[in-house]
Order: C-alpha cells, then sequence, then structure tokens
C-alpha cells in the first residue's frame, strides 16, 4: 500500500491510500478518481513531506478519537455516506450481478452501492459498466 497526497483543481487537499503506484496511475488513466471534498475530477498527486517517526514525535502526539469529525474533508465523506445511504439502494454481495443487469437494460435503472470483489470490479470496468468505488466501507444492512 501507498499513501498520496492528492490536490484538486479547486485548492483541497486529501490523503488517499492506493495498493501501488500503478494503480494509482491506473485509475487516474481512466478518470475514477475525483476530490473528496467538491467532487471535481481533476484531482493530481500533490508534493509530499517525508516523514519520518522520531520516538519523541510518537509520545508527543495526543491521539484525536476516530468518532469525531475534525477536517472538512471528514465532513465531506460522513455527508458523502449519508448521502448515498438515504438515496441509493443497498444490494450487499449482488453488486456485481445487479450492476451488469441495469447495465443491460434487464434490470431498471437506479442508485445502487454494495460490495464487490477486484476480479468483479475488473471485468464491470473492462466491460464498461459505469462503476466507481466508494471512500468508505458501507454498513452491511441485514434483511
Amino acid at each position: 500500500m501507498i499513501q498520496y497526497a492528492l490536490i484538486c483543481d479547486e485548492g483541497h487537499q486529501v490523503d488517499s491510500w492506493f495498493q501501488s503506484a500503478s494503480a494509482f496511475q491506473t485509475l487516474s488513466d481512466a478518470g475514477h478518481l475525483s476530490c473528496a471534498v467538491c467532487g471535481s475530477a481533476e484531482v493530481r498527486k500533490a508534493v509530499m513531506a517525508p516523514r519520518v517517526a522520531t520516538r519523541q514525535a510518537e509520545t508527543s502526539q495526543t491521539p484525536r478519537s476516530l468518532s469525531k469529525t475534525s477536517t472538512e474533508e471528514e465532513k465531506a465523506l460522513q455527508a458523502l455516506r449519508k448521502h448515498v445511504e438515504q438515496n441509493a439502494d443497498y444490494v450487499g454481495r449482488e453488486f456485481a450481478a445487479e450492476a451488469r443487469a441495469m447495465y443491460l437494460g434487464a434490470a431498471p435503472d437506479r442508485a445502487i452501492y454494495g460490495e464487490v470483489n477486484r476480479a468483479d470490479a475488473k471485468a464491470l470496468i473492462e466491460d464498461g459498466v459505469p462503476v466507481a468505488p466508494l471512500p468508505f466501507v458501507p454498513n452491511r444492512k441485514t434483511n
């Protein structure tokens, strides 16, 4: 895994993790990156300062609560999650089948979200099915 600092054309900066440098490049070339704050599709790597951990730095930092949002990016992600959960149907592990059925016209178009394994996600993208990863893990809903 590799972490990159990203910046959009509006100047919003976020950090994001990618499987590898080539995974970042593939997503960028395919237009699958967008700003978590404003949604802009013009996202590029920003200049990053190296992180050098020292014992003093590790002990002097007070950990912040992960349950509270503090940055604008975290607030934007929280708002995005709320919007998706309120306006889309959770289809769970049936996401690939449901997305493909809608793409082929076998199911009515609607907003959906769910879970998909890497191979199925790659097949959807290669077949031209419009999908995008969410920047959060969906809450698993039970029937």
